[in-house]
């Protein structure tokens, strides 16, 4: 199966956006008592992984620059049926990575939790250092910008409502 990633946009799909980022991170990993949206969500372009025809949102990431060239990476998930093989992974990595490229992108930073380290070390991220999030370990980890050129994406004006 092949699948679309791409910027969530339309009212269905950031609702199913943050329907699936609290499937996996308030209900699966329990991180979050009620909900998982957090102040970031306003400065946030919210990425997803669909199915070709559209018709399901099977992975989830932000991306946000919280100071001038400086973005994050953030809450990406797959959809528990679809993890296998990690290829929706690897695609929302990519098209996070490749699109803030494109946004003026200088350092692409993401917080990532202890098993997914190996991951993304063979995705061109090197881990700066461990941390505690949450109570869980995490490492904060930098993506080599140079194995993730700009793609063609269009910066959109930031909907502040998105997070509601």
């Amino acid at each position: 199966m092949s699948y679309l990633f791409k910027l969530a946009r339309t009212h269905s799909e950031i609702t199913a956006y943050y329907a699936l980022r609290r499937k996996i991170f308030v209900e699966e990993q329990a991180l979050f008592p009620h909900d998982d949206v957090d102040t970031l969500d306003a400065i946030a372009y919210p990425i997803i992984a669909v199915t070709h025809d559209a018709s399901a949102v099977l992975g989830v990431v932000r991306i946000y620059e919280p100071e001038s060239r400086l973005w994050y990476g953030g809450r990406l998930g797959t959809h528990p049926d679809y993890r296998r093989g990690w290829h929706i992974g690897k695609g929302l990595i990519d098209k996070a990575v490749t699109t803030a490229n494109a946004w003026g992108c200088d350092r692409f930073l993401a917080t990532v939790q202890i098993q997914n380290v190996r991951f993304f070390q063979r995705l061109h991220w090197n881990s700066l250092e461990e941390i505690e999030i949450r109570g869980i370990a995490h490492h904060l980890m930098q993506a080599d910008l140079d194995y993730y050129p700009a793609n063609n994406e269009i910066r959109p004006v930031l909907q502040l409502s998105q997070a509601s």
